[in-house]
């Protein structure tokens, strides 16, 4: 199983989605959640808003479901221009901040980057990035460009036990149980 946090480059923070507009006129804002649950974003107490290259810590005052999406209150945001003034932020997370998974358990930022083999030592790329389809999480592998000829890239399904073979985060690979023809 993975868990929705999507890493941000060279940093020590994660996105866990983003301020989209104002809902109402007290400051509410809608907010568009990559965490799974929905509403696992609403489980921290405080976020750090990036806006452009600021990052600014605000606290999450209320939070709630709002029809098919979410919507928050943040300290010190009190009125819709306040909001407006927000909307279009990320909301990030200190990874220290995460909780730790159990066993098989990994955030897709862990992922991101692991160079993925064959059960046999062939390698068939990197992990660039997951995506959720409902049925289970996909692996985006994308690999080498090799004489000029356009990288190749597969999809794989995160499914430990029978195509994930075994995560070396460490190691900085992950092995798999897929034809690398296919």
């Amino acid at each position: 199983m993975s868990e929705h946090a999507q890493a941000t480059p060279a940093d020590d923070h994660v996105v866990l989605g983003k301020l989209t507009s104002p809902y109402g006129v007290k400051g509410w804002l809608k907010v568009y959640s990559y965490t799974s649950p929905m509403d696992g974003i609403l489980d921290y107490p405080a976020w750090v808003l990036r806006q452009g290259s600021r990052l600014t810590r605000i606290g999450l005052v209320q939070g709630r479901r709002q029809g098919k999406g979410l919507v928050a209150r943040l300290e010190g945001v009190d009125s819709r221009e306040a909001a407006e003034a927000l909307a279009g932020a990320e909301i990030l997370l200190p990874k220290a901040e995460l909780p730790e998974l159990d066993g098989d358990d990994y955030y897709w930022y862990q992922l991101e980057g692991l160079k993925v083999v064959t059960r046999e030592g062939a390698s068939l790329g990197r992990v660039d990035h997951l995506f959720e389809t409902g049925a289970n999480d996909v692996m985006v592998v994308k690999g080498e460009v090799d004489e000029g000829i356009e990288a190749r890239e597969r999809l794989l399904p995160f499914l430990p036990g029978e195509v994930v073979l075994d995560v070396d985060l460490e190691g900085g690979v992950m092995t798999v149980d897929w034809d690398p023809e296919f």
